[in-house]
């Protein structure tokens, strides 16, 4: 085998190294189980999923690509036992996010974590607490922030090029199937179905569930899912931290008679000052904007500009082109598993950090809050059916419908704290 990150890690002392745990393994999981493994001086030991198949496919791509099989978990309480282990990945379901990387953090860890930081507002903030207390780096993944053309667009608009940014428009589209109408069933064997709920209140196994579908019951969305790459982008470009208005109109499912129970299409307007942000998701209807399936749009007194995980362009205001970045390699857009080149970029830049090397985190979790928050507020606002008058310091609504969403119910012994 030629030298690689693999051969690297085995020549590196003990203390070098960075040893990971990757908690979830399927799907993103896998991605970041393979980007972790392939990053200098680092080496997956651990690998935790209540799917027993799930670690098994994980240790078979580790092993083909050269790299020794990882311990495997089911509990990821267990997991975080290991005291030879420095990093967590925290790639499982929404409702596993804060739960997952406030334990990592309580081991001790570092701590990766997914978008959407949060499955509620209440979490995001109490991660937030927990990473101060705690004082260990967390990352969250949404990794456009570590792509060089939207760092590059980001400071032309800091210096004026667009002039005055006065809205933003950001979109995304897919074509996802029906999930059909489940049926009450036993769990598979394959899965721990008491460990797959963890912090979630204790429900029957329903055969449409797991693995994908839980997106689309009440909880976080498309909007979770997908809009936090986008407004994150939007809010990062007009430099603003809270709304202070929210508003959702046309959202319902739309394309099929099935168990989906939360919207497929959606459109949300915040205010902010003098700033307006769009966001418009098509969960079953893909339609391209642009030439683009996901995007920013960006509307200044000088120009604008639309950017993607692929590059940016920007025009005066008679649509002229002014400049054009394309990256070299693509990056995956609308698939489940989002791999590509921005995942090593936001990778290596949270393990700089760790090691001292970068100063300068991409998406540390009270930024990754703050764009999460952004679509847990539409959903709020779906939700209540109001259009949400929030405190621009904190983004708290002021609705007394809305305090009812601010935060879940919790198995008992499951709840998260600090």
């Amino acid at each position: 085998m030629s030298s690689s990150a693999a051969s690297y890690a085995r020549i590196l002392g003990a203390n070098d190294r960075i040893n990971v745990v990757v908690m979830g393994v399927g799907g993103r999981g896998s991605v970041l189980t393979q980007d972790f493994a392939n990053a200098s001086g680092v080496v997956v030991t651990d690998l935790c999923d209540p799917d027993y198949r799930r670690c098994d496919e994980a240790n078979a791509a580790l092993a083909e690509n050269g790299f020794a099989k990882a311990r495997v978990h089911s509990d990821i309480r267990k997991a975080l036992e290991s005291s030879d282990t420095d990093l967590m990945v925290v790639a499982a379901p929404d409702h596993w996010h804060t739960p997952g990387a406030i334990l990592g953090l309580q081991a001790g860890k570092h701590v990766y974590v997914e978008k959407p930081v949060s499955h509620n507002p209440a979490e995001g903030e109490l991660l937030v607490k927990a990473q101060e207390h705690h004082g260990k780096v967390v990352q969250v993944g949404n990794q456009q922030r570590s792509a060089p053309e939207s760092i590059e667009l980001i400071d032309k608009i800091r210096q004026g090029e667009l002039g005055d940014i006065y809205k933003v428009y950001t979109w995304y589209a897919n074509r996802r199937d029906t999930i059909g109408n489940g049926k009450v069933v036993p769990a598979p064997d394959w899965l721990d179905w008491e460990l797959w709920q963890g912090p979630a209140p204790r429900s029957d196994y329903q055969d449409n569930v797991v693995h994908y579908n839980w997106h689309w019951f009440w909880g976080t969305g498309e909007t979770c899912n997908n809009a936090m790459h986008e407004l994150d982008i939007a809010r990062w470009a007009i430099g603003a931290d809270y709304p202070d208005k929210v508003e959702v109109r046309g959202a319902r499912r739309f394309h099929t008679d099935d168990d989906w129970e939360m919207y497929d299409t959606i459109e949300a307007t915040y205010s902010f000052a003098d700033v307006t942000v769009i966001w418009e998701g098509h969960s079953c209807n893909r339609v391209n904007k642009h030439g683009r399936g996901r995007g920013t749009l960006i509307y200044g007194t000088k120009g604008w500009a639309i950017v993607d995980r692929n590059g940016y362009e920007i025009y005066d205001l008679r649509g002229k082109l002014q400049h054009e970045v394309k990256v070299e390699v693509a990056s995956a857009t609308t698939d489940t598993r989002g791999g590509g080149p921005l995942n090593i970029l936001h990778v290596n830049n949270f393990l700089g950090v760790i090691r001292g090397t970068i100063t300068d985190l991409h998406s540390p979790v009270d930024v990754g809050h703050k764009s999460t928050l952004m679509c847990h507020l539409a959903n709020i606002a779906y939700r209540t059916g109001e259009t949400l008058e929030c405190d621009p310091s904190n983004g708290r609504p002021v609705n007394e419908a809305a305090d009812k969403l601010w935060s879940r119910e919790y198995e008992p012994g499951w709840e998260p704290t600090v």
